[in-house]
């Protein structure tokens, strides 16, 4: 007679489920809000060395942007294109019907709200701050509503870090999470350039939208892992899911 199997000890919690581990997230993201938050205050205050700083780094870039118009004409279609802020809520609108397949309906929603309040934001800021863009005899470029912060950096960072969650939420290997690390930053960072090149934004224009993508995206990870985390205890579904 066969003694009965003993039950199998359950998997331990994951590390990046910890309550310290969703802190860390979490304030990484306040502490991101508040750089933000204090070079908001800057830019509506006109603080003489930023303005000095963006002015500098804008009138060093036209006159390279109106010699070399070829380099330029490619600059715009990574802008206009690549990296468009519409592109960039396409990629996001094809993960999320990824997610309606596999009926994850809560993680859809979330990153569609995280994406909608972006862009309120966004709209919000560029109203109440009113700054204008950098104005050119010769422009390269041209664009709509009011410089900070930019838009389209703001809209990548929130679409690059969502989807580089949403792949490390869905397990995806560690080669496969460097890669989307690799080409989120060049995006990131990339969008940032053209838009300083083609003279559409001063640089604390495109550091704000940076800082406030980041800030939304951590902080919405953090409280998205809490909130699952949660209900995965509740329901004793231990820790197969990460936040």
């Amino acid at each position: 007679m066969h003694a009965p199997p003993k039950p199998s000890p359950s998997l331990p919690r994951s590390p990046s489920r910890t309550p310290s581990a969703r802190r860390t997230v979490t304030r990484t993201g306040l502490a991101l809000a508040v750089v933000f938050v204090v070079l908001l205050a800057l830019v509506a205050g006109a603080w003489e060395p930023l303005v000095s700083l963006d002015r500098q780094v804008a009138e060093g870039l036209h006159p390279v942007a109106v010699e070399h118009r070829g380099w330029t004409r490619c600059v715009r279609v990574l802008s206009d294109w690549l990296w468009d802020p519409w592109t960039m809520r396409a990629a996001l609108a094809v993960a999320a019907l990824w997610l309606v397949r596999r009926r994850d309906w809560l993680l859809c929603a979330w990153i569609a709200g995280t994406s909608a309040l972006g862009t309120a934001l966004q709209q919000g800021l560029k109203a109440a701050v009113g700054r204008a863009r950098p104005s050119w005899p010769d422009p390269v470029a041209t664009a709509h509503y009011a410089a900070f912060p930019s838009g389209h950096a703001l809209t990548a960072t929130v679409t690059c870090g969502l989807l580089v969650w949403l792949l490390w939420r869905h397990g995806v290997r560690a080669a496969g999470l460097v890669a989307a690390l690799v080409a989120g930053a060049v995006s990131v960072l990339g969008v940032g350039f053209t838009r300083l090149y083609l003279g559409v934004h001063w640089l604390s224009d495109v550091v704000g939208g940076w800082l406030l993508g980041g800030a939304l995206v951590a902080v919405s990870a953090g409280v998205f892992g809490t909130l699952t985390d949660r209900r995965a205890d509740g329901a004793g579904t231990g820790g197969s899911v990460r936040p």
